[in-house]
C-alpha cells in the first residue's frame, strides 16, 4: 500500500540544512503524524511522502520554494522606540511575539536597534533555505 491523498500518515524524519546541521527530528519522540496532501505540511515533504509504502526510507532536498519560501523584505517590521512596552529591553537576536492581524501569535527577531527604533524579521526560521529531509514511513491509515 502506498501513500495517497487523503491518508492519515505518521513518520520519522530529520530535518538538516545544508551544511549537515539538524534543525528538528522526530528520531527521540512520537512520530509526526498528519494528512496527507491536507495543507498542513510543507508542500515539498508532502510531496515526498506521496507514493512512498510502509518502511520506505528516503532522503530529499527540499527548495525554499516549497518549504517556508524565499526571505521576504515585506517582513522586516520596523517599530519606533516609543512604541516598546517599558517592559521590554530588546536586545539583538531576542525573540519576540507580536500579534499578527488575524489575531495569531506571529513570532519575530531582533536584527536591528538604533535611536529611533528597532528592527523586526518576521520571516520564518527556515525562510530562504533549502532543507535535507531523512524521512521513513512508518504508518498509513
Amino acid at each position: 500500500m502506498q501513500a495517497k491523498k487523503g491518508d492519515a500518515v505518521e513518520v520519522h524524519y530529520t530535518g538538516k540544512l545544508e551544511d549537515g546541521s539538524v534543525f528538528d527530528t522526530s528520531v527521540s519522540r512520537a512520530p509526526l503524524g498528519f494528512t496527507l496532501g491536507d495543507g498542513n505540511m510543507i508542500k515539498g515533504f508532502d510531496t515526498a511522502v506521496h507514493g512512498m509504502a510502509i518502511g520506505d526510507k528516503k532522503t530529499v532536498t527540499i527548495p525554499a520554494a516549497e518549504a517556508y519560501g524565499e526571505r521576504r523584505e515585506d517582513m522586516m517590521i520596523d517599530v519606533p522606540v516609543a512604541q516598546v512596552p517599558a517592559d521590554i529591553k530588546p536586545e539583538i537576536g531576542m525573540t519576540l511575539q507580536l500579534q499578527g492581524g488575524n489575531g495569531q501569535p506571529m513570532p519575530v527577531v531582533v536584527v536591528n536597534i538604533d535611536e529611533e527604533k528597532i528592527t523586526l524579521d518576521a520571516n520564518h526560521q527556515l525562510a530562504g533555505k533549502d532543507l535535507i529531509f531523512e524521512i521513513e514511513l512508518v504508518k498509513i491509515s
